[in-house]
């Protein structure tokens, strides 16, 4: 029987909830910010007052205005590692990461606009690679541990849990990179569910 993964999911409470909101407005006016005028020329008073909060408020939330514009992607890769958590008892590996992702895929098609601007600002803003790429390389070494203590293996002596890992945090890549050039026009659901088939079936030649 497969896991239902939000089962444990207790309601917010107020105080959590206004938390909540409050960490997506920052989040939210630092991107608005920084698509309209650059990542350079933002300042986290700007990206406070957008949000309707004091400077003081914003550093409760993050350290940084690199922090308010990748925050909300550090909290996805840690809901998406809860999850797989959940699978990976139920089935195979790549089935489990495969579901794991979906349901990230969820929310990104729920609020798509939010996405695409991430995906803009993270494009217009080189100087922000670095952060991000040091984020994902420790969100794959965390997964690639959590896959590896589920089969038992050493993740160093094993390979195979970072080859999972890394070939299906590409697969996603690829489909979340379609699905933005495509103007959102394709289901990432789709996308990502095509980019699985194909790793299960060990990448074979596919006619146009």
């Amino acid at each position: 029987m497969v896991p239902d993964v939000h089962s444990d999911a207790a309601p917010l409470g107020r105080r959590d909830l206004r938390k909540q909101q409050t960490r997506a407005a920052l989040t939210g006016a630092a991107l608005r910010l920084c698509a309209d005028r650059g990542f350079d020329h933002v300042t986290v008073d700007d990206i406070s007052a957008a949000a309707g909060v004091s400077p003081r408020t914003f550093f409760n939330y993050f350290a940084s205005k690199e922090d308010a514009v990748l925050g909300d992607h550090l909290v996805e890769v840690d809901a998406m590692r809860a999850r797989l958590a959940a699978l990976l008892p139920a089935m195979p590996v790549l089935e489990a990461v495969r579901r794991a992702v979906l349901l990230v895929v969820a929310a990104m098609e729920a609020d798509r606009d939010h996405w695409f601007l991430r995906m803009e600002v993270f494009h217009r803003s080189p100087q922000l690679l670095p952060r991000l790429v040091l984020s994902g390389a420790e969100a794959e070494r965390v997964t690639t541990e959590l896959i590896a203590a589920h089969l038992g293996v050493d993740p160093v002596a094993h390979g195979y849990p970072a080859l999972v890992v890394a070939t299906t945090s590409a697969a996603f890549r690829v489909a979340a990179t379609r699905w933005m050039e495509a103007g959102g026009r394709l289901s990432l659901g789709a996308l990502v569910d095509e980019a699985f088939t194909d790793l299960a079936a060990g990448l074979p030649d596919r006619a146009a």
